[in-house]
């Protein structure tokens, strides 16, 4: 049993040594029993505040007794101990203070099954791993094949430094105990409650943009995966409609090298067939498809917990694992095709340096970007002194994925006969909807959307209603009102901007300035002033990292 007069008290435990809790109560984290805190009913929680949480004098009056029965014996005698099979779960304990608060004992949470290394590295590669990844063959193009590779490198270790500093941050507020601490608590710490609605604003605009993609993405995905059924059962080949190679693994250009998204104009099917005419007519990818997923997904956005969905997260892991077998394969199958032009382009190859380069890091600062929610995945790290060096090697392979994916994929695109400038935003989209393998990617990738997209609603959910109305599901109403608006934009964007690279490069650009970029620097240079250790250089390299951010998104409106 444990008296605690102050939150802040409470220790939370950094490695397997014993250490002291509260009032120097030992608690070894070997032995769950010599921490096991005061059980207290959630129904004796008759309160909940943004500090603490208060009971009842039901609880109170139990509180006592326990104390009165611990005197009886010494202890070392483990007579009155309960035994294990009444224990409460570990989330389901409280610390109970005579002051008439109750909260969970973090050093007895949190101590129980931590993650190891391994893990947590495979978590925030898993975390990252999300649709940017099939823009990035585009992203090269548009920069060329050797300042596109550059690039990549260079943005990796830019985002991994201001993750670094976001890291780090908590750890700059010597005064207080930041150890429950997100984020937002940092900024709003530093900026007051401009930083915390800011940093707030920044990370929905990273989740509704996400969202967006998703929407335009599974538009897609469903578009061809029923044009490959109907083609399947009536024995048609509609990749001859457009520019495309004549060998066993074609690639097709949708949009003939002008840039623009292919449209079912594109490919369309054979006119002299009514069936055919009408299946077009119904199975449009910006005119019908985006609203047939209302109905599917609308619906499962209202849920109070999306607890099902996450059982399905292994499926992202699945999708890109599946991405690179397939671009391994269809890379031994085309083989490379590579000329070098520095600055002049040909009819078939793009010249290795492009002024279109920041393009690419805007694709490449959402593609990077786990800087909202890197402390919530380090917290559950075993081993805490490992932090920094399991987020540089998650960094590490997470750049080594995408420079994989696109150097593949760019080297292999057949030019000639073909040129570079085919390359589509989504690469899927350069191989024919009857080609099998495709069919699987966009089969697995089409669920594993379907099946975040809840969760990324969820979020959004928490985070706004959550902040202004205090509830995360304040009414039916309020809920399904912010779904509306979330999925209208998805279906409005899939009818009338379906460009996944033009949405991940504005949204990752507009949330990366904040929270890639100004916040952490931000905060690194105020706190090193606080301490008077700012050094000009230390200075001039994070207002350059500002500036960096602030050019970053003003050129994506000039590209």
């Amino acid at each position: 049993m444990a008296n605690v007069h102050d939150r802040h008290h409470l220790i939370s435990e950094i490695d397997d040594e014993v250490n002291p809790g509260p009032m120097n109560i030992q608690f070894d984290s070997s032995d769950l029993r010599s921490k096991r805190p005061f059980y207290i009913e959630p129904t004796n929680i008759v309160n909940v505040n943004d500090v603490i949480q208060r009971v009842s004098d039901h609880a109170s009056a139990l509180d006592k007794r326990i104390h009165y029965y611990s005197r009886l014996s010494t202890p070392a005698d483990k007579a009155l101990i309960a035994p294990d099979h009444v224990v409460p779960a570990p989330e389901e304990c409280y610390v109970y203070s005579p002051l008439g608060s109750a909260y969970k004992l973090q050093s007895y949470t949190e101590g129980h099954g931590k993650n190891t290394s391994l893990v947590t590295i495979f978590m925030i590669w898993n975390t990252m791993m999300g649709t940017s990844i099939l823009s990035i063959p585009w992203g090269i193009k548009q920069a060329g094949f050797t300042t596109g590779m550059c690039v990549i490198v260079l943005m990796g270790l830019l985002t991994l430094y201001c993750c670094y500093r976001v890291v780090k941050s908590r750890s700059m507020i010597p005064s207080l105990d930041t150890s429950t601490w997100e984020y937002p608590d940092v900024c709003r710490y530093y900026f007051g409650s401009f930083g915390q609605w800011s940093s707030l604003l920044c990370s929905l605009v990273s989740l509704i943009g996400a969202m967006i993609v998703y929407w335009v993405l599974m538009s897609n995905f469903l578009f061809n995966t029923g044009k490959f059924i109907f083609n399947f059962i009536h024995h048609i080949n509609d990749s001859d409609t457009v520019l495309r190679t004549n060998n066993s693994s074609p690639v097709i250009c949708p949009s003939a090298g002008s840039g623009d998204y292919p449209d079912n104009d594109s490919m369309i099917f054979y006119a002299n067939d009514t069936g055919v005419q009408q299946f077009e007519k119904w199975w449009n990818r910006s005119k019908t498809v985006p609203f047939y997923l209302i109905g599917l997904l609308l619906p499962l956005l209202n849920f109070k917990s999306p607890s099902f969905f996450s059982k399905f997260n292994i499926l992202g892991t699945v999708s890109v694992l599946y991405l690179i077998f397939l671009v391994t394969l269809k890379t031994i199958r085309l083989g490379f095709h590579l000329e070098f032009h520095w600055f002049v382009s040909t009819e078939f190859f793009v010249p290795e340096i492009r002024l279109q380069f920041p393009q690419l890091t805007g694709v490449l600062t959402l593609a990077f970007f786990i800087h909202n929610c890197i402390i919530t995945l380090l917290k559950n790290n075993k081993n805490q002194e490992n932090n920094v060096r399991d987020l540089c090697i998650a960094y590490m392979l997470v750049t080594l994925t995408y420079l994989y994916i696109g150097i593949l994929v760019f080297a292999s695109f057949p030019s000639p006969p073909l040129s570079k400038d085919c390359i589509e935003q989504n690469f899927l989209d350069n191989f024919p909807s009857n080609d099998i393998l495709s069919f699987i990617a966009r089969i697995f990738l089409l669920f594993q959307m379907m099946t975040v997209y809840p969760l990324l609603g969820y979020l959004a959910r928490v985070q706004l209603l959550g902040h202004v109305f205090g509830d995360i599901y304040p009414s039916i109403f309020h809920v399904l009102v912010l779904n509306i608006i979330i999925v209208g934009a998805g279906v409005i964007m899939a009818c009338f901007y379906p460009n996944i690279g033009g949405i991940i490069r504005y949204s990752g650009a507009a949330c990366g300035l904040a929270f890639v970029f100004i916040y952490p620097s931000l905060i690194y240079i105020i706190s090193l002033r606080r301490e008077e250790r700012l050094t000009w250089p230390r200075l001039i390299f994070h207002i350059c990292i500002i500036i960096l951010g602030l050019a970053n998104l003003i050129f994506q409106f000039f590209m």
